[in-house]
């Protein structure tokens, strides 16, 4: 029996938010963002803490729609417009 996958394209609509990260004295990073009123996010490495910002500003998103509030500005923006750049954290081998 052949299996057929079957690829559903859908169009994802994305924001960009500008998030602002600090280390702490504990240790691990803490984000904010100037463009999600609200937003603050906690993690062990930039990468987590990134991953945790977008689950907290998705949050706050839906919330908004949820509640009638108003939406931040970040999100109504045009969606196709990319960043000139993006930096990504990368994890470096132990040791180093």
């Amino acid at each position: 029996m052949a299996w057929q996958a079957i690829i559903e394209r859908r169009a994802v609509d994305e924001a960009v938010i500008r998030l602002k990260i600090a280390g702490l004295p504990e240790g691990g990073y803490v984000a904010t963002s100037p463009d999600v009123p609200g937003l603050v996010a906690q993690g062990r490495t930039l990468a987590e803490t990134a991953e945790i910002a977008q689950d907290v500003a998705r949050k706050i998103l839906e919330s908004c729609l949820e509640h009638g509030d108003p939406i931040p500005p970040v999100f109504r923006r045009h969606r196709h417009a990319l960043p000139a750049s993006l930096a990504v954290a990368v994890g470096l081998p132990a040791g180093r």
